[in-house]
């Protein structure tokens, strides 16, 4: 994406716009600053940031889309990865391809995350199901998930600050 009248200053992270931006653009480059805010080594200082992020990138999917965050032992992230497209409605979710991404990355720790694309937060009878499904298959290679966090167009849930991990 090349955003012309978008420029860098002098002070990193800071942004000028020069011109107008439509709301595609303003999306889009939403959605490509909290990628890039998710790059290897990066250390969030709250769980709100997290989630903050995860919402810019995720909350305007048409489908849903499950993702993990890979974690070192130090919780600096390896990684942003989407593993799984799926409907409007559901993404199928193979414990076995997330431990092997775990193992390909060589995770210590997870942060997963999907979206509704419904605009709900509020996690299924599913949704607990299949975490309690991945947590117990990668307790076997000692990888612990953190959170799993919901995004929703207007929230995000987290199971972590709910009890539910």
């Amino acid at each position: 994406m090349n955003i012309s009248n978008l420029k860098v200053t002098d002070v990193p992270g800071k942004y000028q716009i020069t011109g107008s931006l439509d709301a595609d653009e303003i999306i889009a480059l939403a959605i490509k600053l909290a990628r890039n805010k998710l790059k290897k080594g990066t250390m969030f200082n709250s769980p709100s940031a997290v989630t903050d992020y995860l919402q810019a990138i995720y909350a305007t999917e048409e489908k849903e889309v499950f993702a993990m965050i890979h974690l070192d032992s130090q919780h600096r992230v390896i990684e942003l990865e989407t593993l799984f497209t799926g409907t409007i409605s559901s993404a199928s979710v193979y414990p076995r391809e997330i431990i092997k991404s775990v193992m390909n990355k060589n995770s210590c720790k997870l942060i997963l995350c999907h979206n509704h694309p419904s605009g709900l937060a509020e996690p299924s009878t599913s949704d607990k199901a299949i975490t309690t499904k991945i947590i117990n298959a990668l307790k076997f290679i000692d990888v612990e998930v953190l959170d799993h966090i919901i995004v929703g167009t207007e929230s995000t849930v987290s199971f972590a600050e709910r009890g539910l991990i």
